[in-house]
């Protein structure tokens, strides 16, 4: 099976994407993480839904998850607030990660080891340098096991 055979039309963004609607489309259809795309369409990274939470969480938090206690849900909502001030660009992680990008004519196996090396949960799939759409790892895990009961 190639990439083509396994791609599912996925939500995509921009950079320049705001950060609010990234979290939206996160939220609303519950998805692991979501392709981040130049203006040419090509992906130039993975936005994981992780990376989302923690750009609104305040560092000293991160360090300390103690204070999350201690703080109220005022503090709470202007967190989520900030998603407004934000771009998709200033979410993404840093130093960045290498893309997890594969073509439509690789086969299963290649997209899994892209998938497995990056600890990525979804790869974007480019054909003629455009993004098709995306593999998820559940799609993938679905095709292994339909194919090896299928034996």
């Amino acid at each position: 099976m190639r990439a083509r055979g396994l791609v599912e039309e996925y939500p995509s963004v921009s950079v320049e994407s705001d950060g609010l609607e990234a979290a939206q489309l996160l939220a609303q259809h519950r998805l692991p993480g979501l392709v981040v795309t130049a203006e040419d369409g090509h992906p130039v990274a993975i936005l994981p839904t992780s990376q989302v939470v923690r750009s609104v969480v305040p560092q000293y938090v991160q360090q300390d998850p103690v204070l999350a206690g201690v703080l109220d849900e005022k503090a709470s909502d202007q967190i989520v607030h900030q998603l407004n001030r934000l771009k998709v660009r200033d979410m993404l992680p840093q130093p960045p990660m290498e893309v997890a990008v594969v073509d439509a004519n690789d086969t299963a196996l290649e997209v899994a080891a892209v998938m497995a090396r990056l600890r990525c949960p979804l790869v974007a799939v480019v054909e003629n340098g455009r993004l098709t759409g995306v593999v998820t790892a559940s799609r993938l895990l679905e095709y292994a096991l339909n194919d090896s009961s299928a034996t």
